[in-house]
């Protein structure tokens, strides 16, 4: 097997050096009392999309953007343009973009909550994997699958980010990463979803994991069962875990919604718990995506936010700390989870089934919204492989569910247990660019999950 690195360093080098110079260049050309932030994202990706486990679809996709913040008289103008290493051509594009921001600032409101740039130091992190040969992923991803009908995509190479501002710092990030994002789908149109990602390609991984697909593919051809509405003791396998996790980026464990009153952990901030074998935190010593945020701001290697059931953390970003009087913590604009990690528990892989005993075993979930954000109750549905458990055996595959819960009872008294193992769930976004980062979970069994209909 071929495997290689689309990390070229002296590649690399190149375009950490052109962004520094096209750096050098803007704030050279800033005017008394006005500030700059220059941020960068760019990839260079392998795309291949499959249907029928045959290729329809792939390329490469080389992609690069810069977007400048510029700050003057309490004002603040974004604007992006494409960045591709010449340096003649994006010093030309650069200084337009700069004057362009020039003309508009004075037309725009004061902002009462601007935070201006300050240097927090330079960093620099390459996280480089060992990816399949453009030559060989394809019959590598298709050859375990190929009696199947497997859809899905393919996305694998090197992601860049670079941060700087006009008060001196700089900060470079680069990673490899892969990702099969996929489904086996039955003739009778259903499916079981999987995804397979990682720095470093795992062939015999990759076979062990579609083994396990398979079993749920055949499990899928029994006749669907018909489940009631009501509360079921219910196994939710890591990547229903991590949408449930994801759900806490949207107004939950952000300090600016806590303020507001309007967040899913406001009753953790009054006092409540959850169980006391959740802990959640974030972690960034694990190479997913970059500790500095859109200023340049250093977040903590590891942050816990919920220890044994506790609110020990909330997420501030500088723009809340100036509102509210805080100390922020480098969280993102946003205040959402960048690199999040819920710790695992004792239940095997092997013990699941049988400690499931009767109930429901959930793959995957969708359309996840609150229902009621202050009560923390999340409101969503099943999806792909789910089924029906009968004394430790999988007895038939499930009709769609919808839930409507409350993270007070699913994350507390009602929560049985964790696994013992952990999955890395990836954001698998590629409007734009392709996302970074994503959340590694165990699975969990819970009492009484309240499905509606």
């Amino acid at each position: 097997m071929l495997i290689f690195s689309l990390m070229n360093n002296q590649k690399l080098d190149h375009l950490e050096s052109s962004f520094q110079q096209l750096c050098h260049l803007l704030i050279d050309k800033l005017q008394s009392e006005e500030y700059l932030t220059i941020e960068l994202s760019g990839e260079q990706t392998q795309f291949i999309r499959f249907n029928s486990a045959k290729v329809r679809q792939t390329g490469i996709v080389k992609d690069g953007t810069i977007k400048l913040t510029l700050m003057a008289n309490q004002r603040i103008a974004f604007a992006t343009f494409s960045f591709t290493g010449d340096e003649s051509g994006d010093s030309q594009i650069a200084v337009e973009n700069l004057n362009y921001l020039r003309q508009e600032l004075p037309q725009l409101p004061e902002d009462p909550h601007i935070v201006l740039p300050e240097n927090n130091g330079t960093t620099k992190e390459v996280y480089p994997g060992n990816l399949l040969s453009t030559e060989k992923a394809v019959n590598e991803i298709i050859s375990p699958v190929s009696e199947l009908d497997m859809t899905g995509l393919y996305t694998a190479g090197s992601m860049i980010r670079g941060n700087s501002n006009s008060a001196g710092q700089f900060h470079w990030f680069a990673t490899e990463n892969y990702i099969v994002d996929y489904s086996l789908i039955t003739p009778e149109d259903k499916a079981v979803k999987g995804i397979f990602s990682g720095q470093n390609w795992d062939h015999n991984k990759y076979l062990e994991q579609i083994k396990t697909d398979k079993a749920q593919f055949i499990a899928l051809e029994k006749p669907s069962k018909t489940i009631k509405p009501g509360g079921y003791r219910t196994y939710f396998a890591p990547a229903a875990v991590a949408d449930l996790i994801s759900m806490l980026s949207w107004g939950g464990i952000s300090q600016s919604s806590l303020r507001r009153g309007d967040s899913s952990l406001l009753k953790l901030q009054q006092g409540k718990t959850l169980s006391p074998q959740f802990s959640l935190q974030e972690n960034f010593s694990k190479g997913s995506v970059p500790r500095f945020n859109e200023l340049g701001e250093i977040a903590p290697e590891i942050l816990p936010i919920i220890t044994e059931g506790n609110l020990v953390n909330t997420l501030i970003s500088s723009r809340t700390a100036s509102e509210y009087n805080l100390t922020a913590n480098g969280a993102n604009n946003y205040e959402s989870l960048r690199s999040p990690e819920l710790l695992p528990g004792n239940l095997s892989q092997e013990e699941i089934l049988s400690t499931l005993n009767t109930g429901l075993y959930v793959s995957n979930l969708h359309y996840l919204n609150w229902s009621d954000r202050t009560g923390g109750r999340i409101t969503g549905m099943t999806r792909y492989a789910c089924f029906w458990v009968e004394n430790g055996e999988i007895i038939a595959p499930i009709e769609n569910l919808r839930f409507d819960e409350s993270l007070y009872r699913f994350w507390r008294e009602n929560l049985v247990t964790l696994t013992n193992f952990r999955e890395f769930i990836p954001r698998t976004g590629t409007y734009g660019q392709r996302s970074l980062g994503g959340i590694l979970t165990p699975g969990m069994i819970v009492n009484d999950f309240q499905f509606t209909l």
